[in-house]
């Protein structure tokens, strides 16, 4: 693969990770949800069950979170939100019998306007989200805005050196060592496990 056509299918699959769409998008996705099994289900696990609240999954994409969310916490709603339109119409197709029960509503939007309430939240998980935000102070108060006081949120990245060695993540990623993510997250109102709001 020459140097032009690899930097191309690059950039194409940068762009496919931050916003799957179409075809390619979910071929990307289906790989996505096997890979990012484990993370995601540490993520929920974290979380905890919620017990007849409200969780989401901000930024759900191939929609492994939302699964998990779902079985883990059964008397609770879940929502998802996501800002590509095919990744929602993906999940509509997936999770028909959740979301004509009103178990599970999906939101198209970003992280930046989130549609719910002050504190109306109870839990939410957003994983490989961080990557795609230039700056994350809007969308970090935004995450801490809808959290109820005792809620608990998870943020998922990626180990800082893995993640800077990945050729895709040096086509527009902003990859950030965790203590800076640590830094932000905590100036946006949020504070870490063991205090009273995470």
């Amino acid at each position: 693969m020459s140097g032009t056509v690899r930097s191309a299918w690059l950039r194409t699959l940068s762009a496919q990770l931050g916003n799957p769409s179409g075809l390619l998008g979910g071929i990307v996705v289906r790989q996505l949800n096997k890979g990012n099994r484990g993370p995601t289900a540490a993520a929920v696990q974290a979380l905890g069950p919620v017990e007849g609240g409200n969780v989401a999954d901000i930024g759900f994409g191939g929609g492994i979170g939302l699964r998990l969310l779902l079985d883990a916490s059964p008397t609770a709603r879940v929502h998802g939100v996501e800002p590509s339109e095919s990744m929602i119409a993906r999940a509509r197709r997936g999770f028909r019998t959740e979301l004509a029960s009103g178990r599970l509503t999906l939101h198209h939007g970003a992280m930046d306007r989130l549609p719910f309430d002050d504190g109306g939240l109870d839990g939410w998980i957003s994983l490989n989200t961080v990557y795609f935000i230039d700056d994350l102070g809007s969308p970090l108060a935004e995450l801490a805005r809808v959290l109820s006081p005792g809620g608990t949120g998870v943020i998922g990245a990626a180990d800082l050196e893995w993640m800077a060695a990945q050729p895709f993540a040096q086509q527009g990623f902003t990859v950030r060592p965790v203590d800076d993510l640590v830094a932000q997250v905590e100036a946006a109102g949020l504070v870490r496990w063991g205090d009273e709001r995470t």
